[in-house]
């Protein structure tokens, strides 16, 4: 029986395939990338309860429990991606969710909301080794349309989570207090670690490992920041990401305080999540045909006409709720086919590299658009515009990075 820990063989210069059954393996992507986005989605309706037993009486503060986990989910990126190139996915992927299950286990004890905020941080410094780990595996295997095409089968599984965890959430809530959720957390990651160490074998080879030396990680950030296309994909990413977490900065009070229909908070997010999955899916069946750029650029246009006419809307008093759902669903279809896309277009030279560049593009990507989500979240006053134009000024913004990324050929092949 081969070793985990020895990559699987392959011919000089090919890449090897998925490393195990070709499903087994997308689901085990896809659920290494729900990680993070349980820790996130799940509390959403937990935190009118947190705010009142930790003594937060200000709604707006109570978003700093999604805001830490993302900002340690960003911040510790710079950490894990060079440790991925040394010392592999796979061993990297089981410390960081072993970590993530003790941290988990912390915050369901905390007894303030200093000490579950800083719970909650070093969670999503665990959790970010999954985003990274994810992105290398697949490079390891995959590149160009075929590693999109992988990447937006594992998005499409991986949207389960988000459309489920706010209903898990809420689940949850009928028979326990808001420390299950954190305890339910930590039982996920504990199954996802059993997998992983039975299941995943390492796709590092030997030789392709490069040591942890402050000019080779030097020389790897700036090669990444330096390539047209990952920094200026990046960028993009950067952008729709941050309207993204104002978006889940915003929603809770949105559905709570605006439409006052606060038991349809998980109804709604399940539809904004299930377009993302669907819009996932026709990616993953054109883009062989059709190629990466011409969809994202495509899904980004529309994310810009979808967002002015919502915001145009909201602005002259007519954004029901069934107006914003419909509206903000095709939104969110637009990102996810945009998003899976950049993340493809932003690797495409990085392979020697990938862990390293993998950490750069999501350090920039993540912990900037934390910082534009927390300040569309803290712009909430009442109504839904400020999560609205957030969407649409990252999506005109988004636009530029690409035209000037591609000298202003858009939609080629």
């Amino acid at each position: 029986m081969q070793d985990p820990d020895t990559p699987t063989p392959m011919l000089p210069g090919a890449l090897p395939g998925a490393p195990i059954g070709f499903v087994e393996f997308v689901a085990l992507v896809a659920s290494l990338m729900a990680l993070g986005a349980l820790g996130t989605d799940a509390m959403l309706p937990a935190l009118p309860a947190i705010g009142e037993a930790l003594g937060v009486a200000d709604a707006n503060s109570r978003q700093f429990v999604v805001s830490a986990f993302l900002g340690g989910f960003g911040l510790a990126h710079l950490i894990h991606g060079p440790l991925v190139d040394r010392y592999g996915r796979r061993r990297v992927l089981l410390w960081a969710i072993a970590g993530y299950v003790v941290a988990s286990g912390a915050a369901a004890v905390a007894g303030s909301f200093t000490l579950l905020i800083a719970a909650r941080l070093a969670a999503g410094a665990s959790v970010a080794a999954t985003r990274i780990g994810t992105i290398a595996l697949v490079r390891d295997c995959y590149q160009g349309r075929a590693m999109a095409r992988v990447m937006s089968i594992a998005f499409m599984v991986f949207m389960v989570v988000p459309i489920l965890a706010p209903s898990v959430g809420q689940l949850v809530l009928l028979f326990g207090d808001w420390r299950a959720i954190f305890w339910v957390m930590a039982g996920s990651a504990g199954a996802l670690l059993i997998w992983v160490a039975v299941r995943l074998p390492e796709t590092l080879r030997p030789e392709a490992a490069l040591p942890i030396a402050p000019a080779r990680i030097v020389a790897g950030w700036r090669r990444t920041l330096t390539d047209r296309a990952s920094l200026g994909y990046t960028a993009a990413a950067t952008l729709l990401t941050g309207a993204l977490y104002g978006y889940l900065n915003s929603i809770q009070q949105i559905m709570f305080d605006v439409y006052r229909h606060p038991q349809l908070l998980a109804a709604v997010f399940a539809g904004t999540a299930a377009t993302m999955a669907g819009a996932n899916l026709l990616n993953a069946r054109f883009v062989m045909r059709l190629g990466t750029r011409r969809i994202a650029h495509g899904a980004v246009v529309a994310l810009i006409a979808l967002a002015a006419l919502h915001l145009m809307l909201a602005e002259a008093g007519l954004d029901r709720l069934v107006v914003f759902a419909v509206l903000q669903a095709l939104t969110m279809a637009c990102f996810g086919l945009a998003a899976s896309n950049f993340s493809a277009m932003a690797m495409e030279n990085m392979g020697a590299i990938a862990g390293t560049a993998s950490s750069v593009q999501g350090f920039m990507s993540i912990t900037m658009g934390v910082l534009i989500g927390a300040v569309i979240g803290q712009a909430f006053d009442g109504t839904t515009v400020p999560m609205i134009a957030g969407f649409l000024v990252a999506g005109v913004l988004a636009l530029a990075a690409i035209a000037v990324t591609e000298r202003g050929r858009l939609f080629r092949s």
